[in-house]
């Protein structure tokens, strides 16, 4: 449906299209963590839980982070983006200041000492992934408006609005789409 000149890249974000009717990524923005020849793995970043860690980790510290449902795959699984850089070991960098994973006890820990802030880090329960060659189809397809890196917006308080926020920051083009109603028969 709309073109743009970005290219999915690890950093960057997946904007659902105004219409998608998938009821997992029905207007969402994702980050991507991993994008390669072999496969594209990201984060839906406005699907908000109401959990906390300690609801999903037995002996997980009281840590009011936000929490997200990733995506529909391996939701048996939680993750994080972080600020912290190599204070984790095994982070793997994902743009300018912004990191995946890393050793998950050693965040424990900083979390019990209190050194880490809610501000710096945010959890997913499960993750949104394609196989070989099939993000660029479905790009093809026009599913996904392809979203410049953002550190910024990772982190934001207020993901309710994220997706509207992310394609009026595009440009005119996508300023108009942000305006699309959900249901064009209601317009």
């Amino acid at each position: 449906m709309f073109q743009n000149k970005y290219i999915p890249l690890t950093g960057r974000f997946l904007v659902s299209e105004p219409f998608l009717k998938d009821k997992d990524f029905h207007r969402t923005v994702v980050l991507l963590t991993e994008h390669n020849d072999e496969n594209s793995l990201g984060y839906i970043l406005n699907r908000k839980l109401d959990v906390k860690l300690n609801d999903l980790i037995q002996d997980a510290p009281d840590f009011n982070a936000p929490i997200y449902l990733g995506g529909p795959v391996g939701q048996d699984t939680l993750h994080f983006i972080h600020r912290l850089g190599n204070e984790l070991h095994g982070t793997v960098e994902i743009g300018e200041g912004l990191y995946w994973n890393g050793d998950f006890e050693q965040l424990l820990f900083k979390i019990r000492s209190g050194v880490v802030s809610i501000d710096d880090i945010c959890f997913f329960v499960g993750y949104a992934g394609w196989d070989k060659g099939q993000l660029a189809k479905e790009i093809a397809q026009k599913t996904w408006i392809v979203a410049p890196e953002n550190t910024e917006i990772v982190f934001e308080v207020d993901h309710t609005h994220l997706w509207h926020n992310v394609l009026h920051g595009m440009g005119d083009t996508f300023k108009v789409i942000s305006h699309f109603p959900e249901d064009p028969r209601l317009n």
